[in-house]
């Protein structure tokens, strides 16, 4: 039989971290006497980030003594102690590869527990031991502990018999479902009886459900790093936005691009180092070359320079296209939501419908300054009218309706009357509501972060669920550092200290060229030293929060990642340049 050997707590607290502070609850330490274990927490215990930890389903983190016996003669240490691995109950017994989640245990007299899910991978455990690679070790090693859901609180205290009360579904333990998520050469059934254990965590659900769902068809090869591609025209489309015709310098044919996809360019702005931008491609999908669309921004150096500088003839590096913001096969109801030149990317998607006669109901939901600057107007407009179920709405926010509209055409009747529906102002949530959206709908939206932030809101509250809605961000991408401390944002720059003197890193979103310096642990450390926002979470190579497309070079790993990422993606926690590189970041 199992024991409790210690029940260990501790409350968040401020870390200072290679010139950061973190909030974390993972420092524990273990107590006298019984604790009372509720739904949420062990009395006088919390968590420092409850996105990732805590909560009702991951109220008790557990591990064994077996695996603390395991670890101090992997890592030669004498020093480990109780509540060192972040876990509320250290046990005798309950391995990782026998526990299956979904049993359930009593301890004591009367509490009992359920287990829900694997440890999350996380660089905190490597901050409280002092081994950064902790994370990477807990999966590979195949011992990650486990969380436990609270189904009947009570107290609990050392020395308490551990007790098999039921077990769970599908023969899958712990160390299964750990394995299954982050280690490569998964087993198709095994997933698919993972979404059969009812005591899984809906976040791990969620992650089975998208690597059991069948892969999109794999899209045409681009090409490796940039190619010359040739201007063959360039189209005035408002006063302040020019679209760009581009063409093989040999006459063969481009790869097609899926319908929503970017190319990132660079070019040689006023003879300086190269500037390195990416643009939606707003062509059809299929097209014998690529259409780009660029707005002159006020003061904008790149920007300006491809409106004065490029010419037909002139030929341009260009990475091939790339970006997850691609609309989706389907049957359910599709909304194209868009601001200003973000019309771009969703205008291709409008392009493919259109060309497929798609029997989808279709909502074009569209906001330009005025008549002046709406560009791809007509374009859009032809292309709904071809559509046997569109929706066509148009928001000015310079406010009045242009001569020969129809502001009382309802949406429904607005293509086929041949008139658009244009209201002043942005649009609401009543104006929303009006349109009739289904909640089963899936959107794609792009324009101004205030925008896309402010539509997703309205979008949910007419019922389409956050998975249904997808946004597309040109600038950096919002971070991800779990448990860093609120900072105050800082406009990417060069690193401190002396110049590296390795290959150039450029971070194209956030438009920074700096060399590399082996002082540096990873890409993602650089990142950091630049304040170019990051993404991560076990730091380690595992988790995959931080795979960043790799425009262009080539990089090596430090430290092997357990399941290498895509061939045109990098994971920059654990990564560093070999050559030149361009990181979509």
């Amino acid at each position: 039989m199992a024991t409790l050997l210690s029940v260990n707590v501790g409350m968040p607290r401020d870390v200072p971290w290679q010139g950061r502070t973190v909030h974390t609850g993972a420092w524990k330490s273990p107590v006298d006497g019984p604790r009372m274990v509720r739904r949420l927490n062990v009395d006088g215990d919390g968590q420092g980030d409850l996105g990732g930890h805590g909560g009702e389903i991951r109220a008790v983190l557990v591990y064994q003594v077996q695996s603390y016996q395991y670890w101090q003669k992997q890592l030669g240490r004498d020093d480990l102690t109780f509540g060192m691995f972040g876990e509320n109950f250290t046990v005798d017994g309950l391995p990782d590869d026998e526990v299956r989640v979904g049993d359930r245990y009593r301890v004591g007299e009367r509490a009992e527990f359920e287990v829900t899910q694997p440890r999350v991978t996380c660089y905190r455990v490597g901050m409280r031991l002092g081994e950064p690679a902790m994370a990477s070790l807990l999966v590979a090693h195949h011992r990650p502990g486990f969380y436990l859901r609270v189904i009947t609180e009570g107290r609990v205290a050392a020395g308490d018999p551990i007790t098999l009360v039921r077990r769970g579904p599908e023969d899958l333990t712990v160390a299964d479902i750990d394995a299954l998520l982050y280690l490569p050469h998964r087993d198709p059934d095994s997933l698919r009886r993972a979404l059969n254990i009812p005591a899984l965590s809906p976040g791990w659900q969620q992650s089975f459900r998208e690597l059991a769902a069948a892969p999109l068809p794999a899209p045409e090869p681009g090409w490796p790093g940039f190619r010359a591609l040739r201007v063959a025209r360039v189209d005035r489309e408002t006063p302040a936005i020019s679209s760009l015709h581009l063409e093989s310098a040999d006459g063969s044919r481009l790869p097609e691009a899926r319908p929503g996809q970017y190319l990132t360019l660079r070019l040689p702005v006023d003879g300086g180092a190269p500037a390195v931008r990416s643009y939606s491609l707003s062509s059809a999908p299929g097209s014998a070359g690529y259409r780009i669309s660029v707005k002159h921004e006020p003061n904008g150096q790149v920007s300006g320079w491809i409106h004065t500088s490029l010419h037909p003839g002139d030929l341009v590096d260009v990475a091939s296209p790339r970006g997850t913001f691609v609309l989706e096969a389907g049957v359910r109801p599709v909304v194209l939501v868009s601001a200003g030149i973000g019309v771009t990317p969703v205008l291709a998607m409008l392009h493919r419908l259109a060309a497929d006669r798609d029997p989808r109901p279709v909502w074009w939901i569209h906001t330009a300054h005025d008549r002046a600057h709406h560009a791809f107007a007509e374009e859009a407009h032809e292309l709904l009218a071809d559509l046997p179920d569109a929706h066509e709405v148009v928001h000015y926010t310079a406010g009045g309706v242009p001569t020969g509209t129809a502001p009382h055409v309802t949406a429904a009747t607005a293509v086929t009357a041949g008139d658009s529906l244009v209201t002043p102002g942005r649009p609401t949530a009543e104006s929303l509501a009006a349109l009739g959206i289904p909640a089963d709908a899936d959107a794609y939206l792009c324009g101004p972060t205030a925008f896309m932030d402010d539509l997703t809101g309205l979008l949910r509250g007419l019922g389409l669920s956050a998975d249904h809605i997808h946004t597309e961000q040109f600038g950096a991408l919002s971070a991800i550092n779990p448990g860093v401390t609120s900072t105050t944002a800082v406009r990417p720059h060069p690193p401190a200290g002396a110049p590296g003197t390795g290959p150039r890193v450029t971070f194209a979103r956030s438009g920074l060229t700096t060399a590399w310096s082996p002082a540096r642990a990873s890409l993602l450390e650089l990142a950091e030293a630049c304040d170019v926002p990051t993404r991560y979470s076990c730091r380690t190579g595992v988790c995959h929060t931080c795979v960043t497309p790799l425009v262009s070079g080539e990089i090596t790993y430090t430290t092997p990642p357990l399941e290498p990422p895509a061939p045109d993606e990098v994971l920059v926690c654990c990564a560093s340049p070999v050559t030149e590189v361009v990181l979509d970041l």
